[in-house]
């Protein structure tokens, strides 16, 4: 059931404002004690009206924020993508792209966005990309995130291929082969879901060899991935995973 919960989570996002402080530990960055502070930071403040009010909730950090914003929802929030998977990161791209094809964020609340994606096609993807600084994949998420405002966007995503064999973060070892699904992009990497009820962090210097300039240039949500295991920190409730096999061999000569 731990193993369901959790991938409910990392696919549809939880409502901030509602979550209990046991779901809210299943979402990235967040542990037992910094869901406690949400819980009391919302019945001593009333609701959220914003991601960004997170980052005044006691022992929650810039870290734990970039890890764990992208899953929050907040229907209440004046500003929609509060309530999309678009993480704050990507907000200014996401406003900047309505404002390429004609839009604001009010018709995304409308639904008046129906002909997005054919305005984007219009305006071709890679210029468009180009334009907001960003990668086509990044793109292409934007757009689904803004056309299903309050939904699960991911519904048709393929599952994780798991291993039966590992179950939980203890079942982990260093240079340990895995599949898993990309779950959230961010500028420092990317979170993978392997399994194990924690996603693992694959850092942008361990996607590839080559010059990326952000890791949307080779990674996307959904994407289905080969990644190995650098390091696991159970107490912190990390993982570090690699995409690079020649890391793996520096790991079984250490």
């Amino acid at each position: 059931m731990d193993g369901v919960v959790e991938n409910c989570v990392n696919n549809v996002g939880v409502n901030l404002n509602t979550a209990s402080p046991s779901l809210l530990t299943r979402v990235s960055g967040i542990n037992s004690a910094v869901a406690h502070n949400i819980v009391i930071f919302r019945e001593e403040n009333g609701a959220f009206s914003s991601r960004a009010q997170l980052k005044k909730v006691p022992k929650l950090g810039a870290k734990a924020f970039e890890q764990c914003a992208g899953f929050m929802r907040i229907s209440e929030s004046k500003n929609v993508l509060d309530n999309t998977g678009v993480h704050p990161e990507s907000y200014k791209a996401a406003e900047n792209l309505l404002k390429l094809c004609g839009y604001t964020l009010s018709d995304v609340s409308s639904g008046a966005i129906s002909d997005l994606s054919d305005r984007v096609k219009l305006l071709g993807e890679e210029k468009a990309a180009e334009n907001l600084s960003i990668g086509v994949p990044t793109l292409q998420d934007i757009v689904k995130e803004l056309l299903r405002p309050g939904r699960d966007p991911r519904d048709e995503l393929p599952p994780a291929l798991l291993r039966t064999d590992v179950m939980s973060m203890d079942d982990l070892t260093a240079g340990m082969e895995l599949k898993g699904t990309v779950r959230n992009v961010i500028d420092f990497g990317a979170f993978i879901d392997i399994g194990v009820h924690q996603d693992g962090l694959v850092h942008i210097s361990q996607i590839t060899d080559k010059y990326i300039k952000h890791p949307s240039d080779v990674l996307k949500v959904g994407d289905v991935v080969t990644v190995w295991v650098i390091s696991v920190d159970i107490a912190k409730k990390r993982i570090a995973l690699t995409m690079k096999p020649q890391k793996v061999n520096e790991l079984h000569t250490q």
